[in-house]
């Protein structure tokens, strides 16, 4: 299938695959993509030590109230599934630039585009709910314990997941099809 690209001169170009794999990306930059391999790896291990550390040490703290503690343990967790999903992923899709491995290309692009939309779209529900949590902390005052309680906050964080997963698996799909 081959996409073609009409620019305002009317030159054009067509690309033999339809994703963002062209030889052409490539050229001249192999030293760029071994620099972005090599910072993307050691911020893989930087993001998979730092929320462990975060999620021990939120393990052991007993003095946040629990719907709090699910929030940030959810963000950790999100922090952490990028750092051991989405990089190496994105990593794999730069090696195969690099080598002009034309068929892994396209499904690790797609596979990037997957998981980093789906860990952001928690991180920023997530980051919303925090917020949302800290506001009615001081709105509430008292009544606040009452209000925001662990399972409403575990049923938040469950939609959040599957809202994302369901939301960026078919708008890709969707995308897809209308390709």
């Amino acid at each position: 299938m081959a996409t073609t690209n009409f620019s305002s001169e009317g030159n054009q170009t067509t690309f033999k695959n339809p994703y963002f794999c062209p030889a052409e990306l490539t050229e001249g930059k192999h030293s760029q993509l071994i620099c972005l391999i090599v910072v993307n790896i050691f911020l893989s291990i930087t993001a998979f030590l730092g929320n462990t550390l975060i999620l021990i040490a939120l393990h052991k703290e007993s003095l946040l109230h629990p719907p709090s503690k699910l929030l940030f343990r959810s963000l950790a967790t999100t922090d952490l599934c990028v750092g051991i999903i989405s990089e190496p992923l994105a990593v794999t899709y730069w090696i195969s630039l690099a080598n002009e491995s034309w068929n892994i290309c396209p499904y690790a692009l797609v596979a990037v585009d997957l998981a980093g939309f789906m860990f952001t779209g928690v991180s920023l529900f997530t980051l919303s709910a925090i917020s949302v949590d800290r506001l009615l902390a001081l709105l509430l005052g008292l009544r606040y314990r009452q209000v925001v309680t662990l399972k409403r906050s575990y049923v938040s964080v469950i939609l959040f997941w599957i809202s994302c997963i369901v939301g960026v698996s078919t708008m890709y799909f969707w995308n897809f099809v209308l390709l």
